[in-house]
């Protein structure tokens, strides 16, 4: 499968390199050229445009930040739909809001093209070892074609319906995700008030039954500082559209909702917002 990789930051550069080196040929597109730099003696073809980069494509992925971003670089005049041929499938690695890869499958389709949504979990470190889970919503059998391409950099490759519902799973883990930093936060503090070692505290939990990936980050960071000014705005992003989810559905209770928003405050009282 010739494979297409647009979105060269933290997470999408090492996923591209896992999928050159699974032998895939693959061509790259950057809005900025040194994102391209690294890939100079890796194998891969670079493009112009996206539309340059799909028509060289059988599966194109797309792993930029926004909504904005995924719509623009899909359907602007040299984008992704203008290069693709029928046949062709789209991928969207991005975290989204799902209503936003249900319209541009259905613009997708009407070229006989498409369009699935694979958020992934795990980061960047995860997609450079080939460990990421990966969260598919779409037909079935565009799934299974792209099986081998998304095996190159996860561990784990999960299909959970029709194409918006791996987003909603992101959505809902990165919810989850984000109230289990504000617990995590606030158990270190309370061992600390009563004289324990935060740090010692939280490498002893992480070996027993209240573990969770929050507290290994916190632990590792020595606390939220790290984690705010590096993923803050995007928590933000996430817990916003699983609010928006929440409410479309008239189901917006419980404490995770609580404990998100508790993150995001310290965070931003942090940052000095």
């Amino acid at each position: 499968m010739r494979v297409g990789f647009i979105g060269l930051g933290i997470q999408g550069a090492p996923m591209a390199r896992r999928i050159i080196e699974a032998g895939h040929p693959t061509t790259l597109w950057a809005r900025r050229a040194q994102a391209l730099e690294p890939f100079r003696d890796s194998g891969a073809a670079f493009a112009g445009s996206p539309a340059e980069l799909a028509a060289a494509s059988d599966l194109v992925c797309v792993c930029v930040v926004s909504d904005d971003d995924v719509r623009d670089i899909i359907t602007r005049p040299d984008g992704i739909l203008a290069g693709l041929a029928a046949g062709g499938v789209i991928a969207v690695h991005s975290t989204v809001h799902p209503d936003t890869c249900a319209e541009l499958a259905e613009k997708a389709q009407v070229q006989g093209i498409s369009l699935i949504d694979a958020p992934v979990s795990g980061g960047g470190p995860a997609a450079a070892v080939g460990t990421l889970l990966v969260m598919v919503g779409g037909d079935d059998q565009v799934v299974q074609r792209c099986r081998p391409v998304f095996d190159s950099y996860a561990r784990l490759v999960v299909h959970l319906g029709a194409v918006g519902a791996g987003q909603v799973s992101k959505i809902i883990n990165n919810l989850l995700f984000t109230a289990n930093l504000a617990t995590a936060v606030s158990t270190l503090r309370l061992g600390e008030s009563l004289g324990l070692d935060p740090r010692r505290l939280g490498e002893l939990i992480s070996h027993g039954t209240a573990n969770s990936f929050a507290l290994g980050r916190v632990v590792a960071g020595g606390g939220l500082d790290s984690i705010a000014k590096h993923a803050a705005g995007l928590l933000r992003k996430d817990v916003d559209l699983a609010t928006d989810l929440a409410v479309r559905a008239g189901s917006k209770d419980g404490i995770v909702f609580d404990a998100a928003q508790d993150t995001l405050s310290v965070m931003d009282r942090l940052l000095g917002n």
